[in-house]
């Protein structure tokens, strides 16, 4: 776990945690379409993120939606998912972002978490808990460069982070 200050929004955090292995992802998709899941937890599939910092990008682009009362989905962990998209429709950035019912290596967002949000969170989750270094070795680099339509030139002159990050910045804007 790992707990990022998000200096443009003084008082906001984001905690990450990094699952693997996990088993009950249909419960947590069927509590999450339901409005019953507690806490509240953005769930990424872990696969289609090669670094915490597009992450950050996306947290940003969510906290900045909700402090003008502009979200575009239903909760704030939902925007998070939605603003790490590169699409602006919101069903597909979700299912394709998202967790489904097979998902078993999984990223948990969680803004402005308590310590029993935290411990509620590893109950919820039904997986093993591992370091977020080891995003980049077993992001799928291949289902990143089709979704986001990262070109091999553009790699040529920055890195898979850098071409995420600004997708998920300049999104809105293109």
């Amino acid at each position: 776990m790992v707990e990022f200050l998000i200096d443009t929004h003084p008082g906001h955090s984001l905690h990450l945690l990094l699952f693997t292995d996990v088993t009950n992802s249909k419960e947590l998709v069927e509590a999450m379409k339901a409005g019953t899941l507690n806490p509240e937890l953005a769930f990424f599939s872990a696969t289609l993120v090669p670094t915490t910092y597009p992450v950050l990008a996306a947290a940003h682009k969510a906290l900045l939606a909700q402090s003008r009362d502009n979200l575009a989905t239903r909760t704030l962990h939902s925007e998070l998912i939605y603003n790490y998209s590169g699409s602006k429709h919101i069903s597909e950035a979700l299912r394709r972002f998202g967790i489904n019912d097979t998902s078993n290596y999984v990223l948990v967002g969680r803004f402005d978490a308590t310590a029993e949000e935290l411990d509620a969170t590893r109950a919820l989750v039904k997986g093993t808990e591992i370091n977020l270094e080891e995003l980049p070795s077993r992001a799928v680099q291949s289902l990143i460069l089709k979704y986001y339509k990262i070109t091999p030139a553009e790699l040529e002159v920055s890195s898979l982070e850098e071409a995420v990050t600004c997708r998920v910045a300049a999104r809105d804007i293109l």
